[in-house]
C-alpha cells in the first residue's frame, strides 16, 4: 500500500493507465479506467480523496486525466466516443520500456508546435512544481464552480433539465434540500416499455461515500428500483461498489467529470465553438526554381 501523502505524477501513471484499458478489454469508460488504476496501484482512500487545489476534482483524477491525454498524443489510446477510451494498434502491444522514449519524442513534438503557437507557450508557463502540465480543460473547473455556486433547488432543477434533454419524460423535482430523500423522478422510455427513475443531487466538492448510496436506496424502497445519484464531486471506491452490490437495486452514478461531459453534449449551459487553425509554411525552393 502506498503512503497516503504520495500521489504519482501523470508520467508515473502512463503505464498503469494503459494497462488498465488493456485489462478492461481494450475499451472502457473513464470511471472504469480510473477505478482499475486505483485497484492495480492499491491507492489508499486518502490518496483517492485528496483534492486538486481547492477542488472540486481530486488530485488523482486530475493526473489520470493528463495521463490519458498524453497516451492519446503518443498514439497509444484513442477517444472512441464521449467518455469511452480504447487502445490503438500500437497501444495493444507496446512494452513498458518503450513508454519513456515515446514520451520524450512526443514532448519534443509538442515543444516544436509551441514555438509556432504563442498561446500554447502561455498555457505551459503555468506548469506546477511537480512538472504537471497546465490544465487545458479549465472549462470543466469553471463549470463545476458554477454548479457549486447554485442553490440546492437550482441544482435539482438543473438535474431535471438534464434528464429531460437526455430523453426522459414527465421529469419533475419532488424533494426538498437536505431531507436525505428523493429529489426528483423521471420516466425513461425504452422501445415498448417505460419505467420511473428516481434521482438525488449532491453538490459536493469532495467524495460521496457509500452511506449516501445506501440512504438513497432506502428512500427508494417501495417506490421503485431505478435510481440515479448525481454529484459535482467524485465517488469513493466503496460508493461505487455499494451502487452495484449483489442483491440490492443498482444505483447509477454520475460524477462531476461525467456531468460536465453530459452538459456539454446536450448544450445545457455550455456552448461549443469550432476553430480552424491554419499551419502556413513558405516553400523556399518554389521561388528559387523561378530564378
Amino acid at each position: 500500500m502506498k503512503a497516503s501523502a504520495e500521489i504519482p505524477t501523470y508520467v508515473d501513471l502512463l503505464w498503469p493507465t494503459l494497462c488498465a484499458v488493456r485489462e478492461l478489454g481494450h475499451s472502457a469508460r473513464l470511471d472504469e479506467i480510473d477505478e482499475r488504476v486505483i485497484e492495480r496501484e492499491e491507492f489508499s482512500d486518502d490518496q483517492v480523496a485528496a483534492l486538486h487545489g481547492e477542488g472540486p476534482r481530486s488530485e488523482l483524477e486530475y493526473r489520470l486525466a493528463w495521463a490519458r491525454t498524453y497516451l492519446k498524443g503518443m498514439g497509444l489510446l484513442a477517444s472512441a466516443s464521449r467518455g469511452v477510451w480504447e487502445t490503438t494498434t500500437s497501444g495493444r502491444d507496446l512494452p513498458e520500456a518503450a513508454i519513456e522514449p515515446l514520451l520524450r519524442r512526443y514532448k519534443e513534438t509538442r515543444r516544436r508546435a509551441r514555438r509556432k503557437q504563442a498561446q500554447i507557450d502561455a498555457e505551459d508557463a503555468n506548469a506546477d512544481e511537480n512538472g504537471e502540465p497546465a490544465e487545458t480543460n479549465d472549462w470543466k473547473e469553471h463549470l463545476l464552480e458554477c454548479m457549486l455556486a447554485m442553490s440546492p433547488a437550482g441544482f435539482e432543477r438543473l438535474a431535471e433539465r438534464l434528464l429531460r434533454a437526455a430523453g426522459f419524460i414527465n421529469t419533475t423535482v419532488t424533494g426538498r434540500s437536505g431531507d436525505g430523500g428523493i429529489d426528483g423522478v423521471g420516466v425513461y422510455r425504452l422501445s415498448l416499455v417505460s419505467f420511473p427513475v428516481f434521482f438525488q443531487c449532491k453538490r459536493y466538492k469532495g467524495s460521496v461515500g457509500p452511506e449516501k448510496v445506501r440512504d438513497f436506496r432506502g428512500a427508494m424502497a417501495g417506490r421503485g428500483d431505478k435510481g440515479l445519484l448525481i454529484t459535482t464531486g467524485t465517488f469513493t471506491r466503496e460508493a461505487r461498489s455499494e451502487a452495484t452490490r449483489d442483491g440490492a437495486p443498482p444505483i447509477d452514478l454520475i460524477d462531476g467529470e461525467r456531468l460536465c461531459e453530459l452538459l456539454k453534449e446536450l448544450g445545457l449551459g455550455v456552448r461549443t465553438k469550432e476553430r480552424i487553425v491554419e499551419d502556413i509554411e513558405v516553400v523556399d525552393t518554389f521561388f528559387g526554381e523561378l530564378g
